[in-house]
């Protein structure tokens, strides 16, 4: 396996290592997920399936998966600077796309948001819950970026 594959697999291990460390978050220490947290769980789900599909489609993985960390970093902006200064997020962005793909149905254990934006806003090790997020998102973006551009000098 050369290095942009073992890269994309490690970039899948830390996406599903970050939906795994919230789960622990949520249902180990009581930190509630809002809308725009479930929402951020989603993007890391699937940057984790494009780094996947990037060691079959050589260009393509890591291009979704730049496009979608770059929402995450979005989400994880927003509910920063403004999610979190309202008192619900009931009909917000986040709160449609959840409940219009019926992953807090499917998978509530998961997917489903128990917190309004403002109560879902703690720290974790004296950092906003959603910069660690957001840290994350920058990570996954980086990887991507280097493995693209590695794969395309190698034509």
């Amino acid at each position: 396996m050369n290095r942009s594959s073992l890269l994309l697999v490690g970039s899948a291990v830390l996406a599903v290592g970050a939906v795994g460390a919230a789960l622990f978050t949520q249902h180990v220490l009581g930190m509630q997920p809002c809308p725009w947290c479930v929402l951020q769980r989603l993007i890391f789900l699937s940057i984790a399936a494009a780094a996947l599909i990037g060691l079959v489609a050589q260009r393509l993985g890591p291009i979704l998966m730049i496009g979608l960390a770059v929402c995450g970093m979005a989400a994880a902006l927003w509910q920063h600077f403004v999610a979190a200064a309202t008192a619900s997020c009931n009909l917000s962005f986040a709160d449609r796309v959840m409940s219009g793909l019926t992953l807090d149905e499917l998978a509530p254990a998961v997917f489903m948001a128990t917190a309004s934006c403002a109560d879902a806003k703690v720290n974790l090790l004296g950092v906003p819950y959603e910069f660690w997020s957001l840290g994350l998102f920058v990570m996954l973006e980086s990887l991507a970026t280097w493995t693209l551009v590695q794969r395309l000098r190698r034509g």
